[in-house]
This record gives structure tokens, C-alpha cells and sequence, in this order.
């Protein structure tokens, strides 16, 4: 029973994702703007816009592959690196703090997701399945 809510929980997050990313891109953009019209050598702008592809592009493979355990794996290293990109260059861009952190408990929900709760479904034993009633 645990599952089926752990599929919904990666499809919500996915669709929650893919919305933020364009949020965080725009604020990234301005954020961006406002480095280079300083020129003060930040790159909160650019990390935030890495971050956003990251929140985008996780977020497509979380829905897509939420049934497959090696797509939930690489939706938590994409939310993962994505989170460690934006923490690690918060600047004038204070809000990229807020999305990264969002980003590793996006992580975290789909590494327990792993572990607990989802079973997926063994290659192999279907085939041995399919050939004995061959």
C-alpha cells in the first residue's frame, strides 16, 4: 500500500518541480542581469539557472520513470547535484538557498522512495515468467 502513495508523492513533486523550474529560471535571469549590471564576478545568476535545467529535467525523468528504479536513482542525483550547485554559490541571489534545500528534500523523498515503501518490478523474474508458460 506504501507505494502506490510513494508514486503519487514522485509524480506531485515531479509536476511541483517542473513548475518551480521556471520560476527559479526567471528569478535566476534578473538575478543574472543584476550580477553583470554590478560587476561584482557573483554567479548566483548562472547557478540558479543550473539549478532550474536540474529542478526541469528532474522533474521530466521523476514522472516519466517514477515505476523504475534505476529512473527514481537518477532523479535523486539530478535533484542532488542541482541542490549542491545552487548551495554552494548563494550570493546576492539569497532565494537560491530556499530552492536548493527544496531540492535535496526533493532528493531525500525519492532516495527513501528506493529503500521504503516501493517495490519494482525484477527484470529477470519476468522473463523466467514468460518463458515457462512459453
Amino acid at each position: 500500500m506504501m507505494g502506490v502513495y510513494m508514486k503519487v508523492a514522485k509524480l506531485i513533486i515531479g509536476i511541483v518541480s517542473i513548475v518551480l523550474s521556471l520560476f527559479v529560471l526567471f528569478q535566476s535571469c534578473a538575478a543574472g542581469v543584476g550580477n553583470a549590471i554590478a560587476a561584482n564576478g557573483e554567479s548566483s545568476g548562472s547557478s540558479g539557472l543550473f539549478l532550474a535545467i536540474c529542478l526541469l529535467v528532474a522533474g521530466i525523468v521523476g514522472i516519466v520513470a517514477r515505476s523504475s528504479k534505476g529512473g527514481t536513482i537518477a532523479t535523486t542525483v539530478i535533484y542532488a547535484i542541482g541542490g549542491i550547485v545552487g548551495i554552494s554559490n548563494v550570493g546576492t541571489y539569497q532565494d537560491l538557498m530556499i530552492w536548493s534545500v527544496l531540492s535535496f528534500i526533493f532528493a531525500v523523498v525519492f532516495l527513501v522512495s528506493v529503500f521504503v515503501g516501493q517495490t519494482y518490478p525484477v527484470k529477470e523474474k519476468a522473463l523466467k515468467e514468460e518463458t515457462k508458460q512459453e
